[in-house]
């Protein structure tokens, strides 16, 4: 009787295997840090050879670089696609926004990024160098014109927001550290903190229950 044959092993697309080493980047760099963070490690947890890393990354810094790239930069896609809608309130905007960052950021493993960079930037410059021209340069711009617009529009009574459009950002990066900090102790409503932020900054008054 002849012996079967074992099973071949499934054939893995490129594409899958990276996104399996920077989801197991990701974890590794948010249990370690960036500094004790091993390449050894994080090749394991995704099931490769450690030489396979380096078909598609260079370093660690560069394998780093790239975990912050894709987990930001379909949100910074769809933030772009927001603020270049004219015709949009700045109500209906600052709405979407607070969702999506409740959605796709707090919701997910894409918040161990942003407190990657707070943990690790002030040790390692270059880290949050790279952060703030990838990602804070590119929604600062983002807020300002939603700002511009709904001041020329008469929807926001300052243009404080337009000139410090970290004023709007504020609550966002303020969620992600009392998650990390304090969700065990007092968790924070986010939903209804994100909604008194929006009345605040469209100057409205919470209505007499």
């Amino acid at each position: 009787m002849a012996q079967s044959k074992p099973p071949r092993a499934r054939k893995i697309e490129p594409a899958a295997r990276k996104q399996a080493i920077l989801d197991a980047a990701l974890t590794v760099f948010s249990e370690h840090g960036f500094e004790a963070a091993r390449l050894d490690d994080i090749a394991v947890r995704a099931g490769v050879a450690k030489g396979t890393l380096y078909l598609y990354f260079d370093d660690k810094e560069g394998l780093f670089e790239e975990v912050v790239r894709s987990a930001v930069n379909p949100i910074l896609e769809r933030l772009s696609v927001l603020a270049a809608a004219p015709d949009i309130s700045a109500d209906k905007t600052l709405a979407a926004l607070f969702s999506i960052f409740q959605k796709e950021i707090l919701g997910t493993k894409r918040k161990l990024v942003i407190r990657l960079i707070i943990a690790e930037g002030p040790r390692f410059p270059r880290i949050a160098e790279f952060y703030y021209r990838n990602v804070v340069a590119r929604i600062l711009p983002l807020l300002a014109e939603v700002a511009e617009r709904a001041v020329g529009r008469g929807e926001f009574s300052s243009d404080a927001y337009a000139r410090y459009p970290q004023l709007i950002a504020a609550p966002l990066l303020l969620a992600v550290v009392w998650d990390s900090l304090f969700a065990s102790i007092r968790p924070l409503d986010v939903e209804d903190f994100f909604h008194a932020h929006h009345q605040a900054l469209a100057g409205q008054t919470r209505a007499a229950p």
